[in-house]
C-alpha cells in the first residue's frame, strides 16, 4: 500500500488531549501499536515507485541522472518500442499516454528545486512544490500513475493532519487552521473554514478528474476505484467525533454503489460499517473492522 501525505509530523509526544501525535498524524497503521508512516515528498515518491528497487544507493545514481540531466525513462526506452511493436493502436496509445505522464511528473519534480525557502528555520526537502495545490496536485499525479500501473491497489492520503495549524496564506488567511475551527459561533471564522474546505475539495476534485481521465476496460480509473473523502472530526468547535463528513466517489460499476446523493445514517452508525461494506464490494470477506457491527446499509439504494 501507499501512505501519502502533504504534511510531515512526529510520532512521539502528546498532540491533542493527552493522546500521541501518531494518532493525529497517521491515518494507515500496520499494527495496533505501529502506524505506517505517509510520504510527503514527490521526489522520494517517484523513485519508490519508478526506481529500479535494488539495495544500492540510489542517491548516487540519481544524482548521476541529474548532472547528464537524463530522464529515468532513458533507461527504459528500448523495452519501450520493443514493447510498443507488439501492441495494437489502443494499448499503444494507453503505453504512450503513461510514458508522457511519468515523464511530465518528473519534470515538475525537478523544477521545484529552485523552489527551496527557509521559513521560520524549516528547510523544504527538495521535490516538495512550496505551493501548496502545486504540492497536493503532484501526489494526485502520482498515486494516480500508481493505481494506473498497479503499483498500488491501496492508499492514503491526508491533505492535512488532524490538529493542524497551517495556515493558508494563499487563501488570505492568516490564522492557523487549527484555531481558527474554534471558532466559538463567529461568523469571520466559519467563513475562513468554509474556505478551507473548500479548497482541500478543489484538490481532490482534480484527483477524482485525473482518476476519471485514464480509459479502463469499458469505464475509467475512476470507475473501478473506490475511494472515501473525510475528517475523523464532526465539529472543530466542540470536538465532536460524531455525525462525520464523509464523501464516497468512485466504484460505482463494480460495487453496485447509488452516488450522486447525500445521505444521511441514524445517529452512532460506526464509520467502519462503511470500510467494510467497501471491503466486501472488493471481494474482501471479513467479518469485522474495528468497532463495525455490521454492512453499512443503503450504498445501492437509491
Amino acid at each position: 500500500s501507499l501512505e501519502l501525505g502533504i504534511e510531515d509530523g512526529r510520532l512521539a509526544g502528546s498532540c491533542d488531549s493527552g493522546y500521541s501525535c501518531a494518532y493525529s498524524n497517521n491515518i494507515s497503521w500496520r499494527s495496533p501499536t505501529a502506524p505506517a508512516g505517509k510520504e510527503v515528498n514527490p521526489r522520494q515518491l517517484f523513485d519508490r515507485l519508478f526506481g529500479d528497487g535494488r539495495a544500492e544507493d540510489k542517491t548516487q545514481s540519481r544524482a548521476k541522472r541529474d548532472l547528464e540531466r537524463k530522464s529515468i525513462l532513458d533507461l527504459v526506452q528500448q523495452d519501450a518500442r520493443g514493447l510498443r511493436r507488439q501492441l495494437g493502436k489502443d494499448d499503444a496509445g494507453k503505453l504512450d499516454e503513461y510514458l508522457t505522464a511519468v515523464r511530465e511528473i518528473e519534470a515538475r519534480i525537478e523544477n521545484p528545486r529552485e523552489e527551496l525557502f527557509v521559513e521560520d528555520g524549516l528547510v523544504r526537502p527538495r521535490g516538495v512544490p512550496k505551493d501548496y495545490a502545486k504540492h497536493s496536485r503532484l501526489m494526485g499525479d502520482l498515486l494516480t500513475l500508481a493505481l494506473q500501473s498497479d503499483l498500488t491497489r491501496v492508499a492514503t492520503w491526508m491533505f492535512a493532519n488532524e490538529g493542524s495549524d497551517e495556515n493558508y496564506k494563499m487563501l488570505d488567511i492568516s490564522e492557523g487552521h487549527h484555531t481558527l475551527s474554534h471558532h466559538q459561533g463567529e461568523e469571520d471564522k466559519q467563513a475562513k473554514i468554509a474556505k478551507i474546505n473548500r479548497y482541500h475539495m478543489e484538490q481532490f476534485a482534480y484527483f477524482l478528474d485525473r482518476l476519471d481521465s485514464i480509459p479502463e476496460g469499458d469505464g475509467t480509473l475512476l470507475d473501478n476505484t473506490m475511494i472515501v473523502y473525510g475528517s475523523g472530526i464532526g465539529d472543530g468547535n466542540a470536538h465532536n467525533h460524531d455525525n462525520l463528513p464523509v464523501l464516497l466517489a468512485g466504484g460505482a460499476r463494480g460495487a453496485n454503489f447509488k452516488l450522486g446523493r447525500h445521505v444521511r445514517y441514524e445517529q452512532g452508525t460506526p464509520l467502519m460499517n462503511l470500510y467494510l461494506a467497501m471491503l466486501g464490494a472488493a471481494g474482501v470477506d471479513v467479518d469485522a473492522v474495528g468497532d463495525s457491527t455490521g454492512l453499512l446499509k443503503g450504498l445501492g439504494e437509491a
